[in-house]
């Protein structure tokens, strides 16, 4: 794979992290910081960073985590 496209996975991965910081509401900062964390280990993966790889995959976990918890919180109220 090409330096560029590997670089540009990173690059969209931290657009969408940027982007998801500027959007309102917890259950849509998760999902989009969710998607952003698994760009980030596709991007370690390419590049065999350990430490990308190991936070992102910790953070993807959080973010599941809390999504489900607000998931079962909002269908407990209905």
């Amino acid at each position: 794979m090409s330096p560029f496209l590997i670089d540009s996975i990173g690059y969209a991965a931290l657009v969408i992290n940027l982007y998801s910081m500027s959007t309102k509401g917890e259950y849509k900062l998760r999902l989009i910081s969710l998607i952003a964390n698994t760009g980030y280990i596709l991007y370690g993966v390419l590049i065999s960073a350990t430490p990308i790889i190991v936070g992102c995959t910790i953070a993807v976990f959080l973010h599941s985590y809390h999504i489900r918890r607000l998931r079962i919180n909002k269908n407990s109220n209905d």
